[in-house]
């Protein structure tokens, strides 16, 4: 992976879904803005034609291989950059990305147990500076997900998540400033120990 050289901060959240990524994205993004730290929210998959690509496979509206589908998402991820998110960092401008290639590699090991190969469709992309998994269990999060959607993907059954959940530890261990945080807390706790340490974070990268 590459190290962010540019002015503004990639900070990614990366969870399973139904854990809380979008509310806790808003509530930093807008805290950060507040302070005068002028932020970006963003999300993968994107709004581009290959994003469209992928977010019809994992609504089952068509069919690819599981390497097809890791690969639409790379080149998803080199658009979203290119595009959007390294043209808002040179400008100073931090960007809170609402899922990164932490997702598509827990998510993609699934079907693709060569760990190694995921990373390395994504070691040409920006390290994130700042990451955030939020830890909520697969059960409370397929609660949430049949609350508030009407469909659920290929990959939101119990057990499935359980083992995605396993690849997001590991990939804890393997990158840096990556912080696993309990998301079964009320919403305003989770926020205060993200945003604490998120301050500690920007502090240390003042001269």
């Amino acid at each position: 992976m590459i190290k962010n050289p540019y002015r503004g901060k990639l900070i990614v959240f990366d969870s399973l879904d139904g854990a809380g990524n979008s509310t806790q994205v808003k509530l930093l993004a807008d805290y950060l803005n507040k302070i005068g730290k002028k932020t970006h929210i963003t999300k993968e998959p994107t709004a581009s034609l290959i994003g469209g690509l992928i977010k019809s496979q994992l609504t089952n509206d068509w069919k690819s291989s599981q390497i097809c589908l890791q690969l639409l998402f790379s080149a998803d991820r080199a658009y979203h950059l290119e595009k959007e998110v390294i043209p808002l960092l040179k400008r100073g401008i931090n960007v809170i990305s609402d899922r990164y290639f932490f997702s598509t590699i827990a998510y993609g090991n699934l079907e693709i147990k060569d760990f190694d190969w995921l990373i390395k469709i994504n070691e040409k992309f920006l390290l994130p500076d700042l990451t955030f998994f939020l830890k909520v269990s697969p059960k409370v999060c397929l609660e949430r997900i049949k609350k508030n959607r009407f469909e659920m993907t290929i990959f939101e059954k119990k057990e499935t998540l359980a083992r995605v959940w396993k690849n997001y530890q590991r990939l804890a261990k393997e990158f840096e400033n990556v912080f696993i945080v309990d998301g079964e807390r009320e919403v305003e706790n989770v926020f205060e120990e993200i945003k604490n340490i998120t301050l500690q974070f920007f502090k240390k990268q003042t001269p």
